[in-house]
C-alpha cells in the first residue's frame, strides 16, 4: 500500500489542500485534472523529489511503514515528459541505472536489451540517443527506468508532444507492463480517452483534492 496525504504549498492559495489518497492495489492509475491542478507536483512529491510543506508520503510493507531511505528511492522511478539523455549510444543511457547500482556484465547486456525489445528500440541500441526523434527518446525514458525494475512507476504525460505512431507504442508499452503486473503505475494525462484505454482507476485532481472518477466526471468537478 502507497498511502499520500501531502499539503503542498506553493503561494497562495495551496496548490494540494488536505489532498490524500492510498495506492493499493497494483494496475495503472491515470489521474486527470485541468492545467495547473498540481498533477505534476503530486507525482513529485510521491516519487519522493519534493517535500510537502506539511503531510507526509508514506509506503508500507504490509502493516509496517518503509523508511524513506536510499533503498526505498531505488524502488520508485518517475519518467518525466521531457527526459534528460547522454550524449551516447541508447544502449548506454538504458544501462545508466544499472550501472549506478553496482550491476556489471551480462547481467547489464542481458537486461538492457530486454527492455529495448520492450520499447521497440532494440535494432537502435547503437544508435546515438540524441539522434532519437522525441518519441523515440520518451521510450528510451521508460526503458531507463524499466531496467531498473521499479515497484512504483510515476509517468508524467508520456505521451505528451508525441506523434501518433509513438503514443500508440507507448500505450501498448503500459499496457504490456500492466499485463506482466511490472509495476503500480501511475500516470497523468489530459486525454480521457487514453485514461480509459490504459487505467484499471480514474482518479480527478480539482481544487487541491484527489479523488476516484469515472468516464462521464468533468475535470473541474
Amino acid at each position: 500500500m502507497y498511502r499520500i496525504s501531502p499539503r503542498v504549498i506553493t503561494g497562495k492559495p495551496c496548490l494540494l489542500k488536505d489532498c490524500s489518497f492510498s495506492f493499493d492495489k497494483a494496475g495503472v492509475y491515470a489521474l486527470m485534472g485541468q492545467n495547473g491542478a498540481g498533477k505534476s507536483t503530486f507525482l513529485k512529491i510521491c516519487s519522493l523529489l519534493e517535500n510537502p510543506d506539511t503531510g507526509e508520503v508514506n509506503y508500507f510493507s504490509g502493516s509496517g511503514i518503509i523508511s524513506n531511505d536510499l533503498e526505498l528511492r531505488r524502488r520508485i522511478t518517475l519518467v518525466l515528459p521531457k527526459i534528460g539523455i547522454f550524449n551516447t549510444t541508447v544502449f548506454q543511457n538504458a544501462a545508466y541505472g544499472l550501472k549506478t547500482r553496482g550491476i556489471k556484465g551480462k547481467d547489464i547486456e542481458n537486461r538492457v536489451e530486454k527492455v529495448l525489445d520492450f520499447a521497440g528500440l532494440l535494432n537502435k541500441a547503437d544508435q546515438n540517443a540524441l539522434t532519437l526523434s522525441s518519441g523515440e527518446a520518451q521510450r528510451l525514458g521508460i526503458a531507463r527506468a524499466l531496467v531498473i525494475e521499479p515497484e512504483i512507476f510515476f509517468l508524467d504525460e508520456p505521451t505528451a508532444s508525441v506523434d501518433e505512431e509513438n503514443t500508440r507504442i507507448i500505450e501498448n508499452i503500459i499496457l504490456n507492463m500492466k499485463k506482466e503486473s511490472r509495476s503500480t503505475i501511475i500516470i497523468t494525462t489530459h486525454d480521457r480517452l487514453q485514461a480509459e484505454r490504459l487505467a484499471d482507476t480514474l482518479l480527478i485532481i480539482h481544487n487541491g483534492n484527489i479523488k476516484a472518477g469515472t468516464a462521464s466526471t468533468p475535470l473541474s468537478m
